[in-house]
Formats: C-alpha cells, sequence, structure tokens
C-alpha cells in the first residue's frame, strides 16, 4: 500500500503513521505538512489512499480536498478533522473523499476505517452517521448552508476564511463574476448582507477547521 499522510503536526503524524505501520507493516508511507507539499507528492506518486488534515498551514477547509482530488481523482481519501460536526462531513463525502473521521476518535477507529475504505466501501463514524440519518429522515430540520450547492458552499466558506473574488476564482478555475455570482446567491440563501456576517455565520456553525 502507497499511502500519503497530509498532516501539519508532527507527533499527530508521529501516531498516525505507527497505527498504520503497526498494520501494514509493508506500507509505503510519505509525509505533507502543507498542501503544496502534498500537491507536489500527488504529482510525483500515484497513492493508493491519502489521510488529510483539513487544517493546513497554507488552505484550511474543504479546498484542499477538492484541489488534490482534481489533480489524483483515482487517489482514496479520508480526512481527519477536529470538526465533528456531521455538516462538515457531509460535505467532505460530496466532494469526494471515501471517509471522514474526527481526530478524537482516530486511535479507536483508524484502522477499521482504513480498512474499509481499501475495500472499496466508504467509512464514517456511527456517531456521526447517526446524526446524517436523523437530518435524511427528516428529524433534524436541515440548516441554510446544509442545503448550498457544493460549489456555493466552497464560495462560502473561503469567503469566511477571507479569500478575496480574484483569488477563490483562481483556486476554483472559474472567472469572477461567476465568484461573485455564487456570493450573491449564498447571502441570499443564507438570509445575510455581507462578508462579515457571512464570517460570523460560518463561526457559529463551526464550518471553518479550528474555530
Amino acid at each position: 500500500m502507497k499511502l500519503l499522510l497530509v498532516e501539519d503536526h508532527p507527533i499527530f503524524r508521529v501516531g498516525v503513521r505507527q497505527l498504520v505501520q503497526q498494520h501494514w507493516p509493508t506500507a509505503a508511507i510519505r509525509e505533507a505538512g502543507t498542501l503544496g507539499e502534498a500537491m507536489a507528492a500527488i504529482r510525483d506518486c500515484d497513492f493508493d489512499l491519502a489521510v488529510v488534515d483539513l487544517n493546513l498551514p497554507d488552505t484550511s477547509g474543504i479546498e484542499a480536498l477538492s484541489q488534490m482530488l482534481r489533480v489524483a481523482p483515482a487517489t482514496k481519501v479520508l480526512v481527519l478533522s477536529l470538526n465533528s460536526e456531521s455538516a462538515y462531513a457531509q460535505r467532505s463525502i460530496q466532494m469526494g473523499a471515501a471517509g471522514y473521521l474526527a481526530k478524537d476518535r482516530a486511535a479507536k477507529e483508524l484502522v477499521v476505517a482504513l480498512e474499509r475504505i481499501l475495500g472499496g466501501g466508504r467509512y464514517i463514524s456511527p456517531a456521526l452517521a447517526e446524526q446524517l440519518a436523523d437530518q435524511v429522515s427528516g428529524i433534524r430540520k436541515a440548516l441554510p448552508h446544509e442545503e448550498l450547492s457544493a460549489q456555493e458552499y466552497r464560495v462560502l466558506v473561503q469567503l469566511a476564511q477571507g479569500q478575496r473574488v480574484g483569488d477563490i476564482a483562481s483556486s476554483m478555475l472559474l472567472s469572477p463574476k461567476t465568484v461573485s455570482t455564487y456570493r450573491s446567491r449564498v447571502l441570499e440563501k443564507l438570509l445575510l448582507s455581507s462578508n462579515v456576517e457571512l464570517t460570523r455565520y460560518c463561526q457559529t456553525h463551526k464550518l471553518i477547521e479550528g474555530v
């Protein structure tokens, strides 16, 4: 197995590496501490699997996932996140991740998650699966941001992180005009009037990693 470990905290990388090597002694593991390093690695090698923390020094949120999958769509990605909200997990899966695991569950569930993904399946923890089931069944009403399209959600998060329209357009391979249109739709759907309110909304609903 060829595995890419994308995580900016060295101590956590050591822990994940040890867990993987205990169960897959012959695994070839390459590490990256930034999105830039990860992109260079996946251009250099075809990995079977990537374990990715989305809160990286040079990016944050689902943009890291989107850019990695754009370059290496065949690579299966397990997201490791500080964020245990079901909405964050749902978006990651919608963007193409093969699994989502909160970091506080990694010691107990990482090996199970990797085995399932390597076997062709997907993985989210039982607790998150229950939250998602409640939403689908109507027990919990969907929040406004959960009803945004994938592109609208990406624009929402990047605006909340303080990125400019031009930079967002470049990262998403869109025109600034299109990004501005998405911004207008997001503000309308969330009943907001400015980027400041948009940022506050994302902070309140924990849509930004580490907040």
